[in-house]
């Protein structure tokens, strides 16, 4: 059950609803957006229908919600959600291109592949400081000193930083640097992390997790909504099956389901589905027909010598192209693609 309250709403209507409902013995979870306050309820409906929500001050509707992901469902909000991450929007009428280096190794190759990036027509730049690896041997990103080189770049190149965070006890410093929180595939149910990131104050990028049914997913992005923040962007990045000629297999079809069940955003990445150069570019393409609200893409300026998804990066012939790609179908599709901010005065 959701409670959604009037715009005339003060602190005192909410906190008195939060007591009445603790009283029925009910969980109530106060989440506020820009235009108005709900609140998810968690308990024994048939006790809650005894309070006489309607009638309570400053409530504008009581909705009873079916789906067990109530907060992101398309029952408690029917209008798709539009997401901000740095002035930049992801949803709505734009499509969204996200691309940066799947790992920053150094300055000079950091600012080189957001200068690429932003050159495409990426409004949005991807880097990670963390990175969670399968072996423990392989590259696991730079720290604090990688988010530093990303916060260098952003003030360069004015594109708003999305970066990985992978541990809860990291997520204040994570969001000290960056606009938006991305949590992995790996991490998609690190419970404690969820919770944590929707508490930071930043726009989350959810990952779906590579062996994760849709509604998992969904519930994973209710674990942040649950916190208070439904600033959430869903990606499609690929799912583990017995196929083994790409990296994983992209559900493309997960894109309108996804957004049939909920209202917020949803993007794909089609680095990490293909996991090859000359994959990008087609998953790209089925990506925006299908309704995407953006792509993210991996960006090199020297493929072969990457730390992290060399195979996978774009060079600056093949960002050319998927701009083309990008823009082309959201034409088409009635949309424009999201224009990168300009960099901050010196």
């Amino acid at each position: 059950m959701v409670i959604v309250m009037g715009p005339d709403s003060t602190p005192e209507d909410i906190d008195n609803l939060v007591e009445l409902v603790a009283s029925a013995g009910g969980e109530a979870y106060v989440t506020r957006g820009v235009s108005r306050t709900i609140i998810g309820l968690v308990g024994d409906v048939e006790r809650f229908a005894n309070l006489d929500l309607r009638a309570q001050p400053g409530v504008s509707d009581v909705l009873r919600i079916s789906v067990p992901y109530k907060l992101v469902s398309r029952e408690n909000n029917a209008n798709r959600s539009v997401v901000r991450v740095g002035g930049v929007p992801i949803g709505g009428a734009t499509t969204t291109m996200i691309a940066g280096p799947c790992a920053v190794e150094t300055p000079e190759q950091t600012r080189a592949a957001a200068r690429m990036a932003r050159d495409a027509g990426a409004s949005l730049l991807r880097g990670g400081a963390y990175k969670p690896r399968t072996s423990p041997y392989a590259f696991q990103g730079l720290g604090e000193a990688g988010l530093k080189i990303l916060a260098d770049v952003r003030d360069e190149t004015g594109l708003p930083i999305v970066t990985e965070v992978v541990d809860a006890a990291d997520v204040e410093l994570v969001a000290s640097y960056a606009d938006m929180l991305q949590i992995g595939t790996r991490n998609m149910q690190n419970f404690a992390l969820l919770r944590a990131a929707g508490e930071a104050g930043r726009p989350v990028l959810l990952k779906r997790g590579m062996n994760a049914t849709i509604e998992e997913w969904l519930m994973a992005a209710e674990y942040i909504a649950q916190r208070g923040n439904l600033d959430i962007v869903l990606c499609e990045r690929g799912i583990r099956t017995f196929e083994n000629a790409t990296r994983n297999t992209l559900d493309i079809s997960a894109v309108p389901v996804a957004q049939q069940l909920s209202h917020l955003p949803v993007i794909v990445d089609p680095s990490h589905s293909g996991g090859k150069r000359d994959l990008v570019l087609p998953l790209s393409r089925a990506a925006v027909a299908a309704g995407a609200d953006g792509v993210i893409v991996d960006v090199h300026p020297e493929p072969e010598t990457a730390l992290c998804d060399g195979p996978q990066a774009l060079v600056d012939g093949d960002l050319a192209e998927l701009a083309d790609v990008v823009g082309t179908l959201s034409g088409v599709l009635g949309r424009t693609m999201a224009v990168p901010p300009e960099p901050a005065a010196v």
